[in-house]
């Protein structure tokens, strides 16, 4: 009952998606502190919890994804829908492929959030104009897709379609390198001697650059290991990029300021970036008839 489902349950509340909300929180801390926000109806044991559910959504880490989902995937009623909020999918994917229950598993990954955590972190409207990626959607049921691409609908998102590799490859760039580098930087700033100054300077360039390493390291350390090999891909790219620029620094100020110029070009990119990922009117009908 963090960030991400505690924001998912204000908004199915308020939209009216969910007639009842019910929460599995292991820190009893969070779990009475969601009680108290009115994020949900009721906290109980998972066994419980998902007996009579007809969504479940698992909004955890994503290695305790992968220990849950299996289990859980088991353990439904024949017509409850399952999805996971993950930001890496490919390996929790292959873990339940021959799950008989597979086609009740939709697997999501709401691009929306912030660097902070627990039941008082969630908001309202916080997926407003966001995109998820659902992946591997032919693997699923067409009436367990269709629930969750209502739900995401009722939050106010956007739809793009991947397979599990190409949205693994494709975050590993545009969330898990940022967050990466986030670490990097906070930990090299800290190492300076005289840091408590630099801290003092700090101003807005800094403090945004440097945000997400405040994200909980027991929610991105797993991410980065089921990914690890496109977040190493993304981390050497950068850093030939970044010796390039060093390069130029030291001695070669016209290819300074042509690498300079060449990244302002991401400005244009990021205006137009989502449209080719999300499905017009007439691909949306198509896919309902699948």
């Amino acid at each position: 009952m963090g960030l991400i489902g505690g924001s998912m349950a204000r908004d199915l509340r308020r939209t009216r998606f969910a007639t009842r909300i019910i929460g599995v929180e292991s820190d009893a801390d969070n779990a009475r502190r969601a009680l108290e926000l009115g994020l949900v109806d009721a906290i109980l044991p998972l066994p419980e919890a998902i007996s009579d559910a007809d969504v479940v959504a698992l909004a955890v880490p994503v290695d305790k994804i992968a220990e849950l989902l299996p289990a859980i995937l088991s353990a439904i009623p024949e017509g409850t829908t399952v999805c996971d909020l993950g930001s890496a999918k490919k390996h929790i994917g292959q873990l339940v492929e021959n799950h008989p229950r597979r086609r009740n598993y939709v697997a999501a990954h709401p691009m929306a959030g912030t660097e902070n955590s627990g039941p008082d972190a969630a908001m309202e409207r916080m997926f407003a104009g966001k995109i998820c990626i659902v992946c591997d959607y032919e693997k699923s049921g067409p009436q367990h897709l269709a629930l969750i691409e209502k739900m995401l609908q009722m939050l106010g998102m956007n739809i793009a379609y991947m397979t599990s590799d190409e949205q693994d490859h494709s975050t590993a760039y545009i969330s898990h390198l940022p967050h990466a580098l986030a670490f990097a930087l906070a930990n090299a700033v800290q190492s300076k001697e005289d840091r408590s100054i630099i801290f003092d300077l700090a101003s807005g360039g800094f403090q945004s650059t440097v945000r997400l390493a405040k994200s909980a390291p027991d929610m991105w350390g797993p991410i980065f290991s089921q990914n690890r090999e496109y977040v190493l891909e993304s981390l050497d790219a950068y850093m030939r990029h970044l010796a390039e620029l060093r390069d130029s620094i030291s001695g070669d100020e016209p290819k300074m300021y042509e690498l300079m110029a060449h990244a302002n070009n991401v400005r244009g990119i990021l205006a137009g970036e989502n449209s080719s990922l999300i499905r017009d009117e007439e691909k949306i009908v198509k896919l309902y008839k699948r």
